[in-house]
């Protein structure tokens, strides 16, 4: 609930006052990195399992997850020819 809030709020907020896109982007994956390292260290602090392994691991998949998205905007905005 109210984690999954704060969590969106953090990482749209630099989309509302930057002006640059890519900026943003960059501060976002930044907040998104924090925010995995703070994560992850509560889950293996309360789950008595390796930090470092757990936090790359998340590392890993997320800034993969956003790096294919953000590839797959840019060939939609060139397919359909969108500029924003």
């Amino acid at each position: 609930g109210i984690a999954y809030v704060i969590t969106v709020t953090i990482l749209v907020f630099p989309y509302f006052v930057l002006r640059n896109h890519y900026g943003a982007l960059a501060v976002t994956l930044m907040c998104a990195a924090l925010l995995i390292f703070f994560f992850t260290f509560y889950f293996s602090v309360v789950k008595n399992i390796s930090f470092r392994a757990r936090f790359f691991e998340m590392l890993a998949i997320s800034m993969g997850v956003a790096v294919l998205s953000f590839l797959i905007g840019i060939l939609v905005r060139s397919a359909l020819h969108v500029e924003v």
